[in-house]
């Protein structure tokens, strides 16, 4: 059994994050609303899993991770939060998360992220992934050095790149544009080769970083 501590100053959302959980099997360890007094629950709970906010009253949530991780380095991290913004889920990550969900998750992809979090994976929510790769990416090349020799995309391959990106399936990618299933599949596939890339995880970190998300 995992034990499981949640962070978040809606009490609503803090009870209800908290019985899902139990009610799924896990140890809820500790709950709280502050930042700081995370920090030191946390260091007495001991919980394999925290599932944190990224907005709180008193720190925010980087400062959180960034004290998680000095009380218990091996304690999983799992942001749970309403921003989808670049900045805020790259500072989560950079301090040292494990994974970021956002609110807007039904229940069934929020127990299996818990669940994968605890397991030692990292979870993101559709789409986030490709953001993050992308911006490690850079980080490691160094300066940016652009190539004049790089494929053009048509309109119609850089639209569905785009959604794509955005993690929908081909299926819904279908329905958006008015087009056939095996025509978005096809679209996808010339893209691929044009690019010399692989799959969907590498054409959508691709695609974020070119800004087309």
């Amino acid at each position: 059994m995992f034990r499981v501590m949640v962070v978040d100053d809606h009490p609503m959302w803090r009870e209800g994050v908290s019985r899902d959980l139990a009610a799924a099997g896990y140890e809820v360890a500790a709950t709280t609303g502050e930042g700081q007094q995370a920090v030191r629950i946390a260091a007495a709970a001991r919980p394999d899993v925290v599932i944190l906010d990224l907005q709180l009253p008193d720190v925010s949530g980087v400062e959180v991770i960034t004290g998680l991780r000095a009380e218990l380095p091996a304690v999983r991290i799992l942001m749970l939060s309403a921003s989808g913004e670049q900045q805020d889920v790259l500072d989560a990550m950079k301090a040292g998360a494990n994974g970021y969900l956002l609110k807007s998750a039904g229940l069934p992809e929020f127990l299996d992220a818990v669940a994968r979090t605890a397991a030692g994976d990292t979870v993101f929510t559709p789409g986030l992934a490709g953001l993050v790769l992308g911006e490690f990416r850079r980080l490691a090349a160094g300066p940016d050095k652009s190539d004049e020799t790089t494929p053009k995309l048509t309109e119609r391959e850089t639209e569905v790149l785009r959604l794509v990106a955005k993690g929908l399936s081909y299926r819904q990618i279908a329905e958006r544009l008015v087009l056939s299933h095996r025509t978005v599949q096809n679209h996808v596939q010339n893209t691929l080769g044009k690019l010399q890339l692989h799959n969907r995880v590498e054409l959508t970190r691709y695609a974020i970083e070119q800004g087309l998300d």
